[in-house]
């Protein structure tokens, strides 16, 4: 099976009042792409996280109850952090308090100067949200304030040992493939 098939398989969902197939967890997607350079002797690293936030949920609303509202409760806590982290980043406070949940923590090298953050907020039409959705608008109007500069690009020089090694484990992987 795909690696999509099988995070989706692992995504837990379950229906609340608010919405029939609601997501109790976030998701995280991280890519890490490698390239060689052979004319300039470089390897170029880049990485990629695609991130998928469970939203936001008033336990009144929701009607959830058990282990749903330790979910619920538990999605508030990291959203509320992610919030904490980006109005540290915005004020270029000495302290980003990435440890805060392990949501800000997986996050850390993509908020901090290392890198870019595009953000996608998704409100609901419904007036019965119009809180909900206010809050996820003011929350992507302070993101939207934050500057974490230029990304750093990440090149490494390949000495001769390492491009002969690279080589010979090329030759032997092509042997081995045919």
């Amino acid at each position: 099976s795909s690696v999509l098939q099988l995070a989706a398989r692992r995504r837990s969902v379950a229906s609340t009042d608010m919405n029939a197939v609601s997501s109790r967890s976030h998701s995280v997607f991280t890519l890490n792409l490698t390239a060689k350079h052979e004319e300039r002797n470089q390897i170029i690293r880049g990485k990629i996280n695609l991130v998928d936030l469970a939203g936001s949920e008033r336990l009144d609303r929701s009607g959830v109850e058990g282990k749903h509202a330790k979910e619920t409760m538990s999605i508030n806590k990291s959203l509320s952090s992610l919030t904490d982290v980006f109005s540290a980043l915005a004020q270029q406070s000495s302290h980003i308090p990435f440890r805060n949940s392990k949501l800000t923590y997986l996050l850390q090298p993509c908020l901090s100067n290392n890198g870019k953050t595009l953000m996608i907020v998704n409100i609901s039409p419904t007036e019965a949200s119009v809180q909900e959705s206010m809050c996820s608008l003011r929350f992507a109007s302070e993101v939207a304030k934050v500057e974490l500069g230029r990304p750093k690009r990440g090149i490494q020089e390949v000495r001769k040992k390492e491009q002969n090694s690279s080589t010979s484990k090329n030759r032997r992987g092509a042997r081995n493939e045919v």
